[in-house]
């Protein structure tokens, strides 16, 4: 029943689905045509505001592309793809696989969005490689799922990270937000770990009939020995020099315990220190530097759309607080919205803007002025609508941003994932709608 209900999603892959940065294209002449409609801005002043934010994040979206960089260096490195194979022997039935597979995607998803983003799918094909029968797109699309839901209750997700972070770019209205505060309220907790639980189900009970299993075709590239190499002239020294290496690693290192020791873990959990906790995991993965350069390189891919789409989201920004249009849809958000209610928009709101949006920072860019200033103006608890808002991310689920790098490590099309994808966002949708409205009342 689950598998025929998934498959009647199928049909919107190809046809409805542009590439994200068309959608970013879409939102910004959007924003423009209502800045003209609905404010006293003339075109001339919307471009410059565009054009003034086209700059504002470019800070921001440095930290975020070299997070995604970082992780995807540690995630494809010799010594985790060698843990991961010797893991995959372990399950012997499909369904216990499966089972191992969204535990695992769920675990490192909360070390970081971005490592289980490239993790997964690489122990899914090991997986697929010890234990037979298993239906690889859905362990692609369930594997993809952990890592989406993983941002809600994970302290490298961007708006967390950075509402944490001194100097961020709405502090002068809400503050320097902790994780105690944001990300581990009991709220958000709860409504985290019933969502884990769904979707585990999900992945575990949703099975095609045997004649439409389809099983990974792929070649299995065996983790990367190591090779001895004769290093002849000083230039050659130095860049194969492990001892260089070591003493960043160490530094690192360093700075991570004093951080903790001083000012404690939750707290410690600023983007910074974040980017700098998974450098400091390569500077030890790889221990040379020209090893440590490579792996960089293969790995600046997967950060092209973020580099590429978040001046945009900073140019939509400017254009709507320029304009004024900001405080009309804060007035109007506030006119619809109760204290009860508010955090339920909040997500709807997000899941919408996702879909032209599909990235959390971008997202908080464009609509978090918008929530912050409507949950000032009803007197609702901010994190809570901080919590709904990061939920709203659930909706990348249908968005192809981020599984484009998921689908072509595995050689797959998004057309062969994408209706279990939307079958889990559909279920996602429905019961974090309900929790937003109950839990809050009875926690």
């Amino acid at each position: 029943m689950l598998w025929n209900f998934s498959k009647r999603f199928q049909f919107a892959a190809d046809r409805l689905i542009p590439e994200p940065f068309v959608f970013c294209i879409i939102l910004t002449l959007i924003i423009f045509i209502l800045g003209l409609i609905l404010t006293d801005s003339g075109p001339l002043s919307l471009i410059i505001y565009w054009y003034d934010g086209l700059w504002s994040m470019i800070s921001f979206a440095f930290q975020m592309s070299f997070l995604v960089i970082c992780c995807g260096a540690a995630a494809r490195a010799p010594q985790i793809e060698r843990a991961l194979n010797r893991l995959a022997q372990f399950p012997k039935s499909s369904q216990f696989a499966m089972f191992l597979l969204l535990f695992f995607g769920f675990v490192s998803s909360l070390i970081s969005w971005a490592f289980s983003l490239v993790l997964t799918p690489i122990f899914a094909m090991y997986l697929s490689k010890h234990v037979k029968g298993l239906h690889f797109p859905i362990m692609i699309a369930a594997g993809c799922s952990t890592m989406i839901l993983g941002h809600c209750w994970c302290p490298s997700a961007t708006v967390y990270a950075l509402l944490a972070s001194k100097g961020h770019f709405m502090e002068s209205t809400i503050g320097v937000l902790s994780q105690d505060v944001t990300t581990y309220n009991p709220v958000n907790t709860m409504l985290f770990f019933i969502l884990v639980t769904i979707t585990i189900l999900l992945g575990v009970f949703t099975r095609p009939p045997v004649d439409e299993v389809i099983i990974y075709q792929g070649d299995f590239t065996e983790p990367a020995a190591s090779v001895e190499e004769l290093y002849i002239t000083p230039a050659e020294k130095m860049n194969n020099s492990e001892m260089l290496m070591m003493i960043l690693g160490v530094a690192g290192l360093i700075y991570i315990i004093h951080s903790f020791l001083t000012i404690g873990i939750i707290k410690s959990l600023d983007f910074n220190f974040i980017i700098l906790f998974f450098l400091t995991i390569n500077f030890f993965l790889y221990n040379t530097p020209h090893k440590f350069v490579a792996a960089f390189k293969r790995s600046i891919t997967l950060a092209t759309e973020i580099m590429l789409q978040f001046p945009f989201y900073g140019g939509i920004m400017h254009m709507m607080s320029g304009s004024g249009l900001t405080n009309l849809f804060a007035i109007g958000l506030v006119e619809v919205a109760t204290v009860k209610t508010m955090p339920l928009f909040s997500f709807w709101a997000s899941s919408f803007v996702n879909l032209f949006v599909p990235s959390q920072g971008g997202q908080w860019i464009v609509l978090g002025p918008v929530l912050v200033k409507a949950a000032h103006s009803l007197n609702v608890d901010l994190p809570l609508v901080i919590n709904a808002f990061v939920y709203g991310d659930e909706a990348t689920l249908i968005q192809p941003l981020y599984i484009i790098p998921a689908l072509s490590l595995v050689g797959m099309k998004l057309k062969e994932v994408w209706g279990f994808l939307a079958f889990i966002w559909f279920v996602w949708f429905i019961v974090t709608s309900i929790g937003l409205l109950v839990l809050p009342s009875l926690i």
